[in-house]
């Protein structure tokens, strides 16, 4: 069989292989690039605008991102960083719109002010020192504080009907918040690598990968339609297919893998597209998670644009299954287990005791009582308004830990050979909304060569390649501004 070599192929048609394959485009567009997606069509598992919660992560809301120390101190540094990390982003969506190659803004991002909601004397003081410790950071400007029922009503009327007097509650604000639709920027990106000569295959499952003597990488793949199988080799790798990339990555051999596992963990919303309750709502709210939940459970109740179309999304509500994917197989959890990764994974099990108290609470869960942690954020709530969707499956990562034996890990990670030509992305959030910055540590660690000649390109790309928005105030509100005009992100 007569094997094309390539030197690039991209394996999953999701956001990540979208970044990266038109950051390489860019950087080398005589680069042969081919991309493989075992589904139909790309943007089909956790890039889809329904599996994901849209959310432009940007440390704005979200209270995981700022935990609160043994002696109640809370530091801003992780919260400064994500938000770097999504300004990357939205530096090139911003760049790829004012040439051309992404369509109107509107079509896959619009303004939504990202809230953070809690309750009890607690929760508020907690909440009340966050603020303090943002509202001076340059790329927190505008974030707001109240404790007053009054304001917090005209921020989110919903928040506030029917609420019981007396209770402590306090909300934080940033007008300048977003939703996103990744499976539309998905789509975007992969329509404009097409027209750059990507090949981009669909229906074809990639079954593993085997290092060659020429240094290349043999890539073996089966059409899913029909079953015809096929092979070509490549110059670099990058397995940016979800929960299967950890098995990919294993069928390679590198020893960079070696100690690594996933757990998966399934979602789901409560959604309504009821225009009287949806007019009520225009922003996304988090607020604290349960004893036990992973960050990416925390309760949320947001604004969604798919299509044109507003609608609202409450939840995550975990779920399990042993698939890696939403469209994966029931073998998945036992084909990952290898030697070097069975003690890390036990080891995990044997110290998540309350993670698995909390799914097996969730899954016992009726769509009433669904409806009624619903009403912790929502008092006015009604059952029949919201029906519940199927969210997109989550691996999270499960690795060697020198101290603990194993961690479970709820964050993103690059696995990469020793000699940069293979390597993968695992874990969940805030992955999408951080592709940008995710994939400039991946060229840096996969081509540490060429990181001179790319630098001045990825600078025109995204302008603060290399630098600290946060760091200087003026920088920082320019790139603000500038991507909010870009984006037409009007709050």
């Amino acid at each position: 069989m007569v094997t094309e070599t390539v030197d690039v192929v991209l394996i999953g048609g999701g956001i990540m292989s979208a970044t990266l394959g038109t950051l390489l485009t860019e950087l080398q567009p005589d680069w042969s690039v081919v991309a493989f997606e075992r589904l139909g069509d790309v943007a089909r598992e956790s890039s889809n605008a329904w599996n994901n919660a849209g959310t432009g992560h940007a440390a704005l809301c979200e209270l995981n991102y700022m935990p609160e120390a043994a002696d109640g101190s809370v530091d801003p540094a992780r919260a400064v960083a994500i938000n770097e990390q999504f300004q990357q982003s939205r530096q090139l969506w911003s760049t790829l719109v004012e040439r051309g190659v992404l369509d109107a803004p509107s079509t896959f991002i619009n303004a939504a002010p990202h809230m953070t909601f809690v309750r009890g004397e607690k929760d508020v003081a907690y909440l009340k020192r966050r603020f303090e410790a943002l509202k001076d950071q340059p790329l927190f400007a505008g974030i707001e504080y109240s404790e007053d029922s009054r304001v917090i009503n005209q921020w989110a009327p919903l928040l506030m009907q029917k609420r019981r007097k007396g209770e402590p509650f306090a909300a934080t604000r940033v007008p300048a918040g977003t939703d996103v639709d990744f499976g539309a920027l998905t789509h975007q990106l992969f329509d404009n690598l097409r027209a750059r000569g990507v090949a981009v295959h669909t229906d074809t499952e990639v079954r593993g990968v085997t290092r060659q003597k020429d240094g290349t990488w043999l890539v073996k793949y089966r059409r899913t339609v029909g079953k015809a199988p096929g092979r070509i080799k490549a110059r670099f790798v990058f397995v940016g297919a979800g929960g299967w990339a950890l098995k990919l990555l294993q069928s390679s051999g590198i020893p960079e893998i070696k100690g690594f596992g996933v757990f998966p963990i399934g979602g789901q919303f409560l959604k309504t597209s009821n225009p009287a309750i949806v007019k009520q709502h225009q922003a996304k709210v988090y607020s604290t998670a349960s004893v036990g939940a992973p960050p990416m459970s925390v309760p949320h109740l947001d604004t969604r644009v798919v299509n044109g179309e507003a609608s609202l999304l409450f939840g995550p509500f975990a779920t399990f299954s042993p698939k890696f994917l939403k469209q994966g197989r029931v073998t998945d959890i036992v084909s990952q287990v290898r030697p070097s990764n069975l003690g890390p994974m036990l080891k995990v099990a044997f110290t998540n005791v309350d993670l698995i108290k909390y799914l097996v609470g969730e899954l016992a869960k009726t769509h009433h009582k669904k409806v009624d942690s619903l009403r912790e954020f929502m008092p006015t709530a009604e059952d029949d308004d919201w029906t519940l969707i199927q969210a997109g499956q989550r691996a999270q990562v499960m690795k060697k830990d020198p101290e603990k034996g194993g961690v479970l890990q709820f964050g993103t990670e690059v696995v990469a050979a020793a000699d940069g030509s293979i390597a993968g992305l695992l874990g969940a959030s805030p992955g999408a909304s951080t592709a940008v910055s995710i994939m400039f540590d991946l060229l840096e660690r996969c081509f540490p060569d060429r990181r001179e000649e790319w630098a001045p390109k990825l600078a025109q790309l995204v302008p603060s390649y290399g630098e600290e928005l946060n760091a200087d105030p003026d920088e920082a509100q320019a790139s603000l501004e500038r991507t909010a005009a870009a984006l037409a992100i009007h709050p």
